[in-house]
């Protein structure tokens, strides 16, 4: 362990605590940040470990919402349809993921040019998307119609492709299915919980074997860092985006994957 490693652990907890929810491609930022910085943990031990931190921030600061809803659920035909919808909009990730698992780790996931290309695409088809999603049909994230949520979650497998970003799809989606900024955002909060958790426990479980927690510090710094920045993009995202939109998110998205063409077209 040493300091620069202290540092580098710090500043990626970051970078995934503070991409995770927003549109940008928390896994196309991580993976850049690792390349660009010289930085592999065996078994992918660091970048698996820190996705916890995360995951516990928006369980934690939508704990009182999902205690309601699954404290009525036994007598409320609206909050067992709202539980249905997130689970039908999952199960599309859970059978790509499996599925494609080894492709995606081993050959998408070692691409540092495919990620800033993809960057660049969906920063494109951000703006775009912002720009045309003026006259919405659904406000409410807990109302979506079952088959609009098949169709986000069905749309968000397009995110196994690393630069592409879960919430950027999802929330893309749900926007051209007639969904207001906020309730987009928001459906996308309830769609990372299971599809976080489930490709967590995934990970773990795949690369059991090859794990490495030696460098137990690095790993308890990222997780913290992850968690502490997760909090506060989670609280104050649904605000942001009801005011401004997507379109600051579109624009960084191009210049990050942008940079980040360029320096890897010399050879960095």
């Amino acid at each position: 362990m040493t300091e620069n490693s202290l540092f580098v652990a710090l500043f990626l907890g970051l970078l995934e605590g503070l991409t995770e929810f927003i549109p940008v491609s928390s896994t196309g930022h991580i993976l850049l940040g690792g390349h660009f910085l010289g930085f592999n943990s065996a078994g992918k031990s660091f970048e698996v470990v820190i996705q916890l931190g995360a995951i516990l921030a928006i369980l934690i600061v939508y704990a009182a919402k999902l205690t309601a809803v699954f404290t009525a659920a036994p007598h409320d035909p609206a909050a067992r349809r709202f539980i249905l919808s997130v689970l039908i909009a999952f199960l599309p990730a859970v059978v790509v993921g499996v599925l494609a698992h080894e492709v995606i780790k081993t050959v998408l996931f070692e691409a540092p040019m495919l990620i800033a290309v993809m960057l660049i695409l969906g920063g494109i088809v951000l703006l775009f998307v912002d720009r045309i999603a003026t006259n919405p049909r659904h406000h409410d994230a807990m109302h979506f119609p079952l088959p609009m949520a098949l169709s986000i979650g069905v749309i968000q497998c397009f995110a196994m492709i690393p630069g592409v970003s879960r919430s950027g799809a999802t929330i893309v989606g749900a926007l051209l299915m007639g969904a207001d900024k906020r309730s987009a955002a928001e459906f996308s909060f309830y769609l990372s919980m299971p599809t976080m958790a489930g490709a967590f426990a995934y990970d773990l479980f795949a690369n059991r074997a090859v794990l490495d927690l030696s460098a137990a510090t690095e790993i308890v710094v990222g997780f913290a860092a992850a968690f502490i920045a997760a909090m506060f993009v989670v609280r104050g995202l649904l605000s942001y985006v009801s005011r401004r939109g997507y379109w600051v998110f579109g624009w960084w998205r191009i210049v990050v994957g942008a940079s980040a063409a360029i320096a890897l077209s010399m050879g960095y």
